[in-house]
């Protein structure tokens, strides 16, 4: 693997401590590339899960991560739709089956926690990984190189720097991106709970009026729920006392799981939407959030995350390998044109289901029912769609 002339100067500089910017790192690092990775370690706990898909399981099995992993995961064999929002028109509900697909199960479902210290550790062990446990404050550009300062004081320069530091992202800033943002009119209220029956390995995701409430294993007799509502009924949910919160969730699941006792705190999240303009800018690549931000339906984020990483990792790889600066326009430009369609079409499509549900129009709520019904019926397209949900351009494709 190529290392430039400068013994000061790194292949990449990730900025962003969340599970995409450590888990570039990792695997940076793991192809020979010298990196260093400026991210914050993180305060307090998270609560919220993950479900990450088969193609992310796979690379993290191949930066050695999942093994430390899976013991804290819960599978999810099958996924339940329910149209919950008492129109007049509604669809069926459907079940995407991953035995259709000659699988155990689509994937796990993870506690950010556990995600979090896992890579905190693995970047701690990582050779040629650099961490630097703090924020970086300034980025500046130069000829051959880009210069990332932290808040201590410290100069990282690398070849490449990768934006991994969210949606209010300081290096996206500084590359000059532009950003296009939309809100919804709803909250996200998140929580873990116990309850009497088991899942079964069974997510449920009832579509209400308001927008998704979402069942999704943990492991042993937990879920996590993720209910999606008016600002003003997400309020009324996070001021309820535990016993009346508790039945309130219950009845919105139409108890499916029995009783519920609260596992964690309450928390809530604002939804919106955020897309780049551009992918990269002069020396700079975004991932994650960066990039791309769109609510918590279907189970993207993170796993579309993960296909930015996949890719970037692969083109920054081949690009040293051949003895070309990574952080060359020509190597930002391939990545820009392998990633723009998987997120352009997930972006639109996680819009366009949850604008469905917000809507009285009763034809768009006729064309969402029909749309079902065909899903449900019609078992090629079904197949195809699963397999596409769990990894682009591969629903013509078995599995494996």
């Amino acid at each position: 693997m190529s290392k430039p002339d400068q013994s000061n100067v790194q292949d990449v500089v990730v900025v962003g401590g969340g599970p995409s910017g450590r888990i570039a790192a990792i695997g940076l690092a793991q192809r020979g590339l010298s990196v260093a990775l400026v991210a914050p370690v993180a305060g307090g706990q998270d609560g919220r899960t993950t479900a990450l898909w088969q193609q992310s399981i796979s690379f993290l099995k191949r930066i050695g991560v999942w093994d430390d992993l899976a013991q804290s995961t819960a599978p999810l064999a099958k996924m339940r739709m329910v149209d919950d929002t008492g129109g007049l028109i509604r669809a069926p509900e459907v079940v995407f089956d991953s035995s259709d697909l000659e699988l155990e199960e689509f994937g796990f479902n993870i506690l950010n926690d556990r995600l979090n210290a896992v890579l905190e550790e693995k970047c701690s062990t990582e050779a040629t990984l650099t961490v630097f446990p703090e924020q970086a404050i300034s980025v500046e550009t130069a000829p051959g190189n880009i210069l990332v300062e932290t808040a201590s004081g410290s100069r990282i320069r690398a070849r490449l720097a990768i934006a991994a530091d969210g949606r209010k992202s300081m290096l996206r800033d500084a590359a000059g991106i532009d950003v296009k943002t939309w809100a919804y009119p709803q909250v996200a209220v998140v929580l873990n709970i116990e309850h009497r029956f088991p899942h079964n390995s069974i997510s449920t995701e009832f579509h209400t009026p308001t927008g998704p409430f979402t069942l999704v294993p943990l492991p042993g007799n937990m879920s996590s729920i993720v209910c999606v509502e008016s600002e003003d009924g997400a309020e009324r949910l996070c001021v309820m006392k535990a016993p009346e919160l508790e039945m309130e969730l219950e009845r919105r699941a139409h108890s499916i799981l029995g009783s519920f006792k609260l596992a964690s705190d309450v928390k809530s999240f604002p939804l919106s939407g955020m897309s780049a303009s551009r992918l990269a800018g002069d020396r700079i690549a975004l991932i994650g959030e960066a990039a791309h931000v769109f609510p918590p339906i279907g189970a993207q984020g993170l796993n579309l995350s993960l296909r930015d990483i996949i890719d970037l990792t692969s083109v920054v790889e081949a690009a040293c390998r051949r003895n070309v600066d990574p952080g060359d326009r020509s190597i930002l430009e391939h990545y820009e044109t392998k990633r723009r369609r998987d997120i352009t079409t997930r972006t639109n499509a996680v819009d366009i289901l949850n604008r469905s549900l917000l809507t009285p129009f009763l034809p768009v709520q006729a064309a969402r029912g029909l749309g079902m019904y065909v899903v449900d019926k019609v078992a090629p397209l079904k197949r195809f769609l699963m397999r596409e949900g769990m990894s682009p351009a591969s629903g013509f494709r078995r599995p494996g």
